[in-house]
């Protein structure tokens, strides 16, 4: 599915109406939360919020700023 979205004014922010297709595919409705993820070369995905993958990503995220200089060294 390929949609070309235009950013809209809400309020003092900018934002995306999602049509329904899109609703569909991510199988979210109005008052769902969705999660934003970086992807490859400077691209964002939208994915339904899942509670679980919320909590994994805060533990990797400990775990990447306990060990960011290994992790820096284990990069070269």
């Amino acid at each position: 599915m390929v949609l070309e979205l235009k950013l809209r004014k809400i309020g003092n922010s900018v934002g995306l109406v999602l049509p329904k297709e899109a609703l569909a595919h991510l199988n979210a409705s109005e008052g769902d939360s969705v999660t934003v993820t970086e992807g490859p070369e400077g691209t964002l995905r939208l994915s339904p919020h899942s509670a679980e993958v919320a909590r994994q990503m805060d533990v990797v995220q400990d775990v990447m700023k306990r060990y960011r200089h290994a992790l820096r060294e284990l990069a070269k």
